[in-house]
């Protein structure tokens, strides 16, 4: 009866009704209008992402990336800080939620006391013994009023918001592992390039110091090959730099040293990846596991409202135990031996200086802010969606543009280099088509990378492979 009577009235609850507060951005995202004739990297319906989620393996294709990116969610350090994290958030909420229900415990004492014979009612000294065993409840709340459940709620929702916290940082794990990837193999391709112009160059400068001493190029012509044979060795050498510092971050990501790795892919070779057709709903942002975490700490604070306005009322506590006492060990379990004992206590708050008042005004005061927070989440998940679709446009743009300029340059380049060995062009007038090639297959690669770069944030910021399931009450949460 106890037991029915509690459960009953335990569904009491001071916690304000939670509503999801309205997305705080447009519906549709940003276009941008298309300039130029030439223009290929128009949107299609064909290549459009859903608002369903899209796993990596099928969104990186690389074989070489897939098994970075596997390698890093096994072995990176961040990553194992964040289940750890998990594991001790699922930890405290089930020491919160064991409130709930009373804690049931086997006890067993002995007690043994001399009282001198100058205190003794007999004059006599005495030696009492007690043995107990029982089953005892000790100061079970009542929770009439919701304080415990409310507790236990916000418990919940905190660990709920770790575990999505723990799928947010798998998610930039991911996509920062692929930035990365592909941050290397840009300067490993313009390295290659750098490399072979270096070479170039030093031909250069050697066929024109033996023309020049047979008279054929003055000195102005062996200066300007000497200066941009050094200009070429500082490029190789800046590139160089970058690519060791862009090995140094995808191993720190990686967290190990890999090997017997898959072949790479050129940036050229990577392929065309899924993209986001404009027809999608903003809505699709709140499947990302950052702004579903900011919606269970919001969940959190709501709960901790309750409990919070519960303290108003009394607390009701319940001491229970059952059992046999006896002053001998043999004779414990003896009939009339029983022994109970039941102790109920109720607590009225009277005056705490406007304590618990000052509490609910704290919690009502953090609600505040994790609404703020929920809606600043989704605007600048908003915004990197609007910047990386942004990025895809343009970057298409003048990829289509570049590939164009090194066509031409490169055909300018061999026309002059014929005119330069015919004796009509001058030496400078080579020099000037190589720069001019060399600066457009260094930007052609630049872009490729950073339109894959733009890819990969576009995943992530669309909420990527993270599996959702329904939860209690229409929420969500992480598998």
């Amino acid at each position: 009866y106890v037991w029915a009577t509690t459960l009953t009235l335990a569904g009491c609850s001071f916690a304000p009704a939670y509503q999801r507060p309205e997305l705080p951005v447009p519906a549709q995202w940003p276009t941008s209008e298309k300039v130029g004739a030439g223009n290929t990297a128009v949107r299609s319906t064909s290549d459009a992402l859903t608002e369903h989620p899209l796993a990596w393996r099928s969104f990186f294709t690389d074989p070489r990336l897939q098994q970075l990116i596997e390698i890093a969610l096994d072995y990176n350090r961040d990553m194992r800080i964040a289940v750890a994290r998990v594991e001790e958030a699922q930890a405290l909420y089930g020491i919160t939620h064991a409130d709930r229900l009373p804690t049931v415990n086997l006890g067993v004492a002995q007690s043994a006391a001399r009282t001198p014979a100058q205190l003794s009612p007999t004059l006599q000294a005495q030696t009492n013994r007690r043995y107990d065993v029982n089953l005892g409840m000790t100061a079970f709340e009542l929770d009439f009023w919701g304080r415990v459940k409310n507790l236990d709620a916000a418990a919940r929702a905190n660990y709920l918001a770790t575990a999505e916290a723990r799928e947010a940082f798998r998610l930039n794990l991911i996509a920062d592992v692929a930035n990365a990837y592909y941050s290397l193999q840009e300067f490993d391709e313009r390295r290659l390039i750098a490399q072979a112009t270096l070479e170039s160059r030093l031909d250069s400068r050697r066929l024109i110091g033996k023309r020049r001493e047979v008279g054929l190029a003055g000195d102005l012509e062996f200066l300007s090959a000497d200066a941009a044979y050094e200009s070429a060795r500082a490029e190789l050498a800046n590139l160089q730099r970058n690519q060791r510092l862009a090995s140094n971050t995808l191993d720190l990501l990686v967290g190990t040293v890999p090997h017997d790795l898959l072949p790479s892919r050129r940036l050229i070779d990577q392929g065309e990846l899924p993209k986001l057709s404009t027809s999608v709903s903003s809505a699709v942002l709140l499947r990302r596991p950052d702004v579903r975490s900011a919606e269970q700490r919001l969940l959190a604070a709501n709960a901790n409202i309750g409990a919070a306005r519960a303290a108003f009322f009394p607390r009701i506590g319940l001491s229970l135990a059952f059992g046999t006492a006896s002053r001998t060990l043999s004779g414990l379990f003896d009939a009339g031996t029983g022994a109970w004992s039941f102790a109920p206590s109720l607590v009225e708050p009277l005056f705490d200086s406007g304590r618990t008042q000052a509490n609910v005004s704290l919690t009502e005061a953090r609600k505040v802010i994790a609404v703020a927070e929920y809606e600043k989440t989704i605007q600048q998940a908003f915004r990197e969606v609007a910047d990386a679709l942004a990025a895809r446009d343009q970057l298409g743009e003048q990829l289509s543009a570049l590939n164009a300029t090194e066509k031409y340059q490169t055909e300018r380049l061999k026309l002059v280099d014929t005119r330069y060995r015919a004796g009509v062009s001058s030496y400078l007038e080579l020099l000037d088509a190589q720069r001019d090639a060399f600066t457009a297959q260094q930007s052609v690669i630049q872009v490729r990378s950073a339109m894959l770069t733009a890819a990969a944030r576009l995943y992530k910021a669309l909420g990527g492979d993270t599996p959702v399931a329904a939860d209690e009450g229409g929420q969500k949460m992480a598998n």
